[in-house]
């Protein structure tokens, strides 16, 4: 299906969106404060093995540690299991690292919450056409290109790689598919010219620094979004307009014909409401055109998606009113999963369907929409609990997590105590300091809404409770501050 692509730029956000028949289907942001590390290069020091977890702790000089699991660790040629024999366990990592040791480590996944990043020693470096293995000589080919293709597009690469019999190992990405010698030498050359560099980096500087920075956002939407697909890349920075241009023209002249500069006088994202959307992708509830509707419940753990009828009784029955929803359902899930940039493990409760026809088909709807993710998926079928579970590879933060934090007031519970709940709680409270301490008078500052709770409704218990203590008690509204917030001043 045919797409535009359209960029949005300053100097502090480039904003990505990819737009398909008018409708958002992808939105990439980069901050330049909060760039994504992943692909990265470090020179990093272990801080710390622990061998019960078969991992250990790297210093890339981030605030927090980076993360590193035995079976990221890559020892060459050398055997990375016990026996040889892939069935047997690891080799432990305390007898392949140490505490104070300096390591090459690239970035395969970004801290995420709590969680710092994920590493290999492993280094891989992508380029326009291939992904270039310094530290290995296996020659690949993409798993989506078909397979009777397969065999004569690694013996080609075989022989373009080990003309001048250098070392490193290369895999061929799904847009190298047609690409001439000419073109596959010319990323082989910019490849190993970048792993040149690496090296020199890592010997002239101190540990814990970078080594080599992944291509920033606006380099990635040429090198990895454009294919024969794409009819415009339009971007609103006539200065990144330039940059882009030469980087093009360097990497992927083909593109070249594609990119324009918008001049209009509407900010670009206007073009097709983006702002709104991104806005919509950041709420529970998703309308389908039916009338139904999706919940999609964020967790650290997994997404739930619950899928309703809501208003749709357009069908000549119940079941077909199901099948309908459930059908138009699958497309927007994957959709909003591709926008929200969801990831883990994701479990769809769509309506009951009686009809193991009407199952089938969801199902083959769902794998369908699917296929067109970029980021790898697994779909399991439906359940006993009439369930759907599915995982999408994460490798960044979601959408939700990169523009919101929890709230102040409710902590990211999304719900917060009623007023009436709040004014209990404050009257347990002055029971309790009253046992402990004899001030002159209990001042409540707390909300209006719960100050005039206490003065009109709940009156009669407050003077039940100044007679019951012996102690005056004030009330006094703040207007800066939560619903559940208050203090109790002694005076």
């Amino acid at each position: 299906m045919q797409h535009d692509i359209l960029i949005n730029w300053s100097p502090q956000e480039t904003r990505v969106a990819l737009v398909e028949n008018g409708a958002l289907q992808e939105i990439h942001i980069e901050r330049s404060l909060e760039r994504g590390l992943v692909g990265n290069i470090y020179s990093g020091r272990v801080a710390r093995v622990l061998p019960g977890m078969q991992s250990a702790f790297i210093d890339i000089g981030m605030d927090r540690s980076a993360f590193l699991h035995v079976a990221d660790v890559f020892n060459g040629n050398q055997p990375r299991y016990a026996d040889g024999d892939h069935q047997t366990a690891l080799i432990p990592i305390e007898k392949q690292v140490f505490e104070g040791q300096s390591l090459m480590v690239q970035v395969i996944k970004d801290p995420i919450g709590s969680k710092g990043a994920r590493l290999s020693t492993q280094i891989s470096i992508a380029g326009r056409l291939l992904v270039f293995l310094p530290q290995d000589n296996h020659i690949g080919v993409s798993q989506k290109i078909p397979l009777e293709q397969r065999e004569n597009l690694r013996l080609r690469l075989i022989q373009l790689a080990h003309q001048n019999e250098e070392k490193g190992g290369f895999i061929l990405r799904t847009n190298g598919e047609d690409a001439t010698d000419e073109e596959l030498q010319e990323d082989i050359s910019y490849l190993r010219k970048t792993w040149a560099k690496v090296k020199t980096n890592s010997v002239q500087q101190a540990p814990k620094t970078s080594l080599h920075q992944d291509l920033n956002l606006l380099q990635r939407v040429l090198r990895d979004m454009v294919d024969e697909n794409t009819q415009t890349i339009r971007i609103d920075s006539h200065e990144q307009f330039g940059i882009l241009h030469a980087f093009g023209s360097e990497f992927m002249p083909s593109a070249l014909s594609k990119l324009a500069h918008y001049k209009g006088e509407r900010p670009i994202f206007d073009l097709f409401n983006i702002d709104d959307e991104i806005q919509q992708a950041l709420g529970r509830k998703v309308v389908l055109k039916s009338g139904g509707y999706l919940i999609i419940d964020q967790t650290e753990a997994l997404t739930t998606i619950d899928v309703n009828t809501g208003g749709f009784v357009g069908a000549k029955n119940f079941d077909d009113t199901i099948f309908k929803t459930n059908l138009e359902a699958a497309g927007a899930i994957a959709r909003q999963l591709r926008l929200r940039n969801l990831g883990g493990v994701i479990v769809t409760d769509f309506i009951d369907m009686q009809k193991t026809e009407h199952r089938e088909a969801v199902l083959a709807e769902f794998l369908k929409q699917l296929s067109r993710d970029k980021v790898k998926t697994g779909l399991s079928g439906f359940s006993a609990l009439g369930l759907v579970e599915m995982t999408r590879k994460r490798t960044r933060e979601s959408l939700a997590q990169m523009l919101c934090e929890p709230c102040s007031h409710c902590q990211g519970r999304g719900i917060v105590n009623t007023s009436r709940t709040v004014a209990y709680n404050i009257l347990r409270e002055i029971l309790r300091e009253a046992r402990q301490f004899s001030p002159k008078e209990f001042r409540v500052l707390a909300s209006p809404k719960v100050i005039d709770l206490l003065q009109e409704e709940e009156s009669q218990h407050l003077v039940g409770l100044s007679e019951f203590i012996g102690k005056p008690i004030s009330l006094q509204a703040e207007f800066g501050i939560g619903l559940e917030q208050y203090n109790i001043v002694l005076l």
